[in-house]
């Protein structure tokens, strides 16, 4: 797999843009802009006239290149973003009076502003976790109370690939969850903002631990892997959803020119882009991680199992190496930070970024000696 990022089209007049095209980062891969794959085809699609609201010929194509994917019998919602998408998905699997297990670090959890509750009226049931992954006994820990009128009932978990913290599910790890939380009469959703980089790092097809490994609802990330917007609910259990095409329009997430949203996915999807994407980034991550091993005082965290890095640095170097490279505090306290990559994260990006890490950290080492 080639390791060469993609570069971005040339504008005829580069005056016209209101940012310094050089300056890299590693703060989200949601920083990137979009694959000019992507750009084509929403330019193709953009010439004449097409239905709206999903009845276009770009949506049909995509639900059955979702079809290859995941298997036949699935449905596909396309929405704007991945909390209206992880709302949707969630609140199509329960009563007004269920709940969701989920690890404390889940994006549900820690960074939708309490859309889940807000927005879905789902009671979230979080539990704290090493590494940012749920196992049938941490599920455990919040699946009780069945029958109690004082307690939202816990009746679907949702894990996300690859998680929070960079780590990844093996196919066995869903299949496990999956079938712990249907014995239980839960539901299980996936949140797959990473989930190409998650089937990168497995070698494995996308439906080998989603569908395969008993997943009933998926949120198919688009937006970290190149798009410009965009991902999709796949009911990969369509007997386990509920109200989709109604609470889609409910929750604000029915786009009128839906074309433009299936026509990203297509380009995404009907070849290798998704894989080739996601690889890249995944294998920067991972020159990034090599890098960092070998330097004294950068402490990793976290397994490196896709895009990201996290690691402690000593005090104060974080917001120097912020000077020149923009990436964000993973817990302020620990002095732990978070280093994403992109599917136009270059080599050189990552080895200029090293070369920054190694100065400051010298610097702070002379700094220590000579105190």
């Amino acid at each position: 797999m080639t390791t060469t990022a993609t570069a971005a089209p040339r504008l005829e007049n580069p005056s016209a843009r209101l940012h310094d095209a050089s300056v890299r980062g590693f703060a989200s891969d949601n920083y990137s802009g979009v694959h000019p794959e992507v750009l084509a085809a929403l330019a193709a699609a953009n010439e004449g006239h097409q239905v709206s609201y999903g009845e276009d010929d770009y949506t049909a194509r995509l639900q059955g290149l979702m079809e290859e994917h995941f298997g036949p019998g699935i449905e596909c919602f396309p929405v704007f973003n991945g909390t209206g998408a992880n709302v949707l998905s969630l609140q199509s699997l329960l009563p007004r009076w269920g709940a969701v297990v989920c690890a404390s670090t889940a994006h549900i959890n820690m960074d939708e502003n309490g859309a889940p509750e807000r927005i879905g009226g789902i009671k979230l049931l979080h539990v704290p976790t090493p590494d940012g992954k749920l196992t049938p006994e941490l599920i455990d820990r919040e699946a009780w109370g069945w029958g109690d009128e004082h307690r939202a009932q816990p009746l679907a978990v949702s894990i996300t690939q690859t998680t929070e913290l960079g780590t990844c599910y093996t196919p066995d790890e869903v299949r496990a969850i999956s079938d712990h939380a249907h014995a239980k009469g839960m539901k299980l959703h996936m949140d797959g903002a990473r989930l190409a980089n998650a089937a990168a790092h497995l070698n494995v097809p996308l439906r080998a631990f989603t569908r395969d490994a008993g997943v009933d609802i998926l949120s198919f990330g688009g937006t970290k892997n190149g798009l410009l917007y965009g991902e999709v609910v796949v009911a990969l259990n369509p007997e386990a959803a509920h109200g989709l095409i109604f609470l889609r329009k409910m929750n604000m997430q029915l786009a009128s020119k839906m074309r433009f949203l299936s026509a990203q996915f297509i380009a995404l999807l009907e070849g290798d882009l998704w894989l080739r994407s996601a690889s890249h980034a995944n294998a920067m991550a991972a020159r990034l991680r090599a890098a960092v091993d070998t330097i004294e005082g950068v402490e990793p965290t976290q397994k490196t199992e896709s895009n990201g890095v996290f690691a402690v640095l000593p005090a104060g170097i974080a917001d120097r190496l912020r000077e020149s490279f923009r990436f964000y505090d993973w817990d302020e306290a620990a002095r732990e930070v978070r280093w994403m990559c992109s599917f136009d994260t270059s080599e050189d990006d990552v080895d200029a970024f090293v070369a920054a890490i190694r100065r400051e950290l010298a610097a702070h080492h002379a700094d220590t000696e000579a105190g």
